[in-house]
């Protein structure tokens, strides 16, 4: 299996289709997009700089001169040697940040313990066996306390908490301040995915925590992420969650054990009330396996194509920037220009402020579409057989046939999983080589995250049976 990144859209390109039925195979390699990284490559396996790389491949003949190219393939060149520097400041921040919240939850229990001893001694949810009279003299008796704050709510009882903390513990350690990241925009087939993943390749060994999105992939992980949070919030709400565990064994009587449950789960909702932020810390970087090191999200082909694209990505990205991770991002469109239906146009505007921020926006000034280019590298070619006769149907099937015979393996039907518990039947596949008709991938209720599963599985695609473009089944035809 290939650890290259196919994109969706080169299952699409048949949607610029001859006056011919057509006949298509896609081979189109992409930056790896692996789990984050959790432990530091040596420094001899690292990737060439995306500079160094880049005038390597014209050097070659792999690629074309273009100085538009080699002008951002220097500003990433620069973020990545700033990167390297940024990396050691994260690791010591972690590294103070995991002692003061190891050092905040003790004494925050403390506290908790504090005020859950008053409440025991004053008796007021112990059995008594004197009667009413005696109830009410213990409530009155714990009413003059003021230590414990009686008859406040769990909101002021929280703040209050949190307020005293913060003068026991001291504040949170103050982020590194992170190098600004890179939002490269620019005409389609101008190098934009291309030059980034050079720089993300180039990452490997250098940031410890590192994803590689396409816009369509991300939105299904958030949607992936939100489900899991909100499943996570229902279980946590029983009295049996481990989040409670801890005060199970406590010298208390039940009515107080019940009162540091409600404290902890008031804490623990208003942690979580709003709900990116926490997929936010998801999405990136698994903290609990490692809270050392830099952050680094690149983000393709960022658009917003609905109300949730825009808010989702407003609260997770600039939750990300907050917490110092550095955004590289590719969109065919500058900032401002993203939002041209005008949804939600306050939470759109703090979100290119955001950007702005954090990142140089930087334009791919070149004019040259190098998709229509057809490289010279097999691996990197799409074929085309348009008409779909008799003759380039043999074609097609030879070509299969070769393929299939150099790799040395057996044709099967293989099911590979897909997204949110679904999986995807693919009749006929051989050492990461697939086939489909386009009735089979267009025709039936299939999306992204089948195309995504796909793409993860299969560095080569067979398409057969693609029909010509029109308004009858326009609907087959995803844009």
């Amino acid at each position: 299996m290939s650890n290259g990144f196919l994109r969706a859209s080169s299952f699409l390109l048949s949607r610029h289709a001859s006056p011919q039925p057509s006949l298509f195979i896609g081979v189109r390699f992409y930056a790896s997009d692996s789990p984050p990284d959790h432990h530091h490559s040596q420094q001899d396996q690292r990737c060439p700089g995306p500079l160094n790389l880049y005038r390597s491949m014209v050097k070659q003949g792999k690629l074309q001169h273009d100085v538009h190219q080699e002008k951002v393939a220097f500003e990433l060149e620069d973020l990545l040697v700033k990167l390297g520097q940024y990396e050691k400041e994260m690791e010591e921040y972690h590294k103070n940040l995991v002692n003061w919240e190891k050092k905040r939850e003790t004494e925050r229990r403390k506290l908790l313990l504090e005020e859950a001893e008053l409440k025991q001694q004053s008796g007021v949810w112990g059995e008594t066996n004197s009667g009413g009279s005696r109830f009410l003299d213990k409530w009155l008796s714990r009413r003059r306390r003021v230590n414990v704050e009686p008859g406040v709510g769990k909101m002021v009882s929280y703040l209050n908490r949190e307020k005293k903390l913060d003068s026991v513990v001291g504040r949170q350690p103050i982020t590194p301040v992170a190098p600004k990241g890179i939002y490269l925009y620019g005409n389609v087939g101008t190098g934009k995915t291309m030059l980034m993943d050079m720089f993300y390749n180039a990452t490997k060994g250098v940031v410890r925590h590192r994803r590689r999105f396409h816009f369509h992939e991300a939105m299904l992980e958030i949607h992936e992420h939100m489900h899991e949070v909100w499943k996570n919030q229902i279980e946590d709400r029983t009295v049996t969650s481990s989040i409670f565990s801890w005060i199970d064994n406590l010298p208390f009587d039940i009515k107080v054990k019940e009162w540091l449950i409600g404290e902890e789960r008031y804490r623990q909702e208003a942690q979580l009330k709003h709900i990116l932020p926490a997929v936010a810390d998801k999405f990136l970087v698994d903290r609990q396996a490692n809270k050392t090191g830099a952050s680094l999200l690149c983000f393709d082909e960022i658009q917003t194509v609905d109300v949730f694209a825009i808010v989702a990505l407003s609260g997770i990205v600039s939750r990300l920037l907050s917490t110092g991770t550095v955004l590289v991002a590719t969109s065919n469109r500058a900032p401002e220009d993203l939002n041209q239906d005008e949804m939600q146009k306050e939470i759109f505007a703090k979100f290119v402020s955001n950007l702005e921020k954090n990142c140089s926006n930087i334009l791919i000034g070149s004019e040259v579409d190098y998709r229509r280019l057809i490289p010279n590298r097999k691996t990197d070619q799409v074929h085309y057989f348009s008409p779909d006769d008799s003759d380039f149907q043999r074609k097609f099937e030879k070509t299969w046939c070769d393929l299939i015979t150099h790799s040395g393996g057996v044709i099967i039907s293989k099911t590979i999983p897909v997204m949110f518990g679904r999986s995807l039947e693919v009749p006929e596949s051989c050492n990461g080589i697939a086939r489909f008709d386009f009735e089979y991938l267009c025709g039936r209720p299939v999306g992204a995250a089948d195309y995504i599963a796909i793409a993860r599985t299969y560095h080569t695609v067979f398409i057969s049976d693609i029909p010509v473009m029109s308004m009858r089944i326009r609907d087959k035809f995803p844009v």
